[in-house]
């Protein structure tokens, strides 16, 4: 099945968003189930956090959705005791299902093959990597960077141990991987460098009216007849303003809109 989306910054297509559009395909391997979703901002660590207040960083909600996610087909459990052979992981899965993760490089490191072939506009890659903001104990995800417009090589997900003898749960549509695209040699672009805030007079006068603010802010949050107390949280990154009240861009987003596959 040939699963498609075209990646763009607004959802409805206008003559004027038209130029924008790129194409971002995957190519399942005949016979193969691909289950691939947008990624969702909702964490269920940040739903237990105390009244929500995950959510209020922005920066987190908008790199917890900045992508797509690779999901299990089944559920398994796995286990690593140390050793660097092939045979040192023990994995498990549901009788009658077969385990999407095998034990391919040694180690430590358990591996999910991912039967597709993705297919994006010259000069993007694919950033690959784990799920983001979601910690697992005792394992960690590796990350890839791949020229998805010409490879015809299909790549693997790969996860690392990080201490033996724990036991690891996968569950079925539980992610395992995270991708987005990224332009090639967009880094190479940049020339760094590094100043005095004082070298920036306006910069510097926008955060010490950030930094008085916030002082005053946390100072009075546990009056409960406080204004602070009333808000519980100062947001004007959030909406996209200045400590002064400026706009502060007018592509500032608070959520993203994705496409999700579709085989259309």
């Amino acid at each position: 099945m040939d699963w498609r989306i075209c990646a763009s910054p607004v959802l409805k297509t206008s003559p004027e968003a038209t130029h924008l559009m790129k194409r971002l395909t995957a190519y399942v391997i005949d016979g193969h189930d691909l289950r691939i979703r947008t990624a969702p901002v909702e964490r269920e660590w940040m739903d237990d956090s105390n009244r929500r207040f995950a959510y209020r960083c922005l920066p987190l909600n908008i790199a917890n959705a900045h992508g797509w996610e690779i999901l299990c087909s089944n559920a398994f459990s796995a286990i690593w005791d140390g050793r660097n052979s092939l045979d040192a992981i023990r994995i498990r899965s549901a009788s009658g299902t077969a385990s999407p993760a095998i034990s391919h490089f040694g180690d430590g490191i358990l591996t999910f093959h991912v039967p597709c072939l993705f297919r994006t506009e010259p000069g993007v890659d694919l950033f690959v990597t784990g799920p983001i903001n979601r910690p697992k104990d005792a394992i960690a995800p590796l990350s890839g960077i791949i020229e998805t417009d010409w490879s015809p090589y299909t790549f693997t997900m790969n996860w690392r141990f990080t201490r033996p003898f724990q036991k690891v749960y996968f569950s079925s549509d539980e992610p395992f991987c995270h991708f987005f695209p990224l332009g090639r040699g967009s880094l190479e672009t940049f020339i760094p460098e590094m100043r005095n805030l004082s070298e920036n007079p306006d910069l510097e006068q926008e955060y010490a009216t950030w930094m008085e603010s916030r002082n005053a802010f946390n100072r009075t949050l546990d009056d409960p007849a406080s204004a602070a107390a009333r808000d519980k949280w100062q947001k004007s990154y959030f909406r996209g303003v200045t400590p002064s009240g400026e706009t502060g861009s007018l592509e500032h987003r608070s959520r993203l809109r994705l496409r999700p596959f579709t085989s259309e």
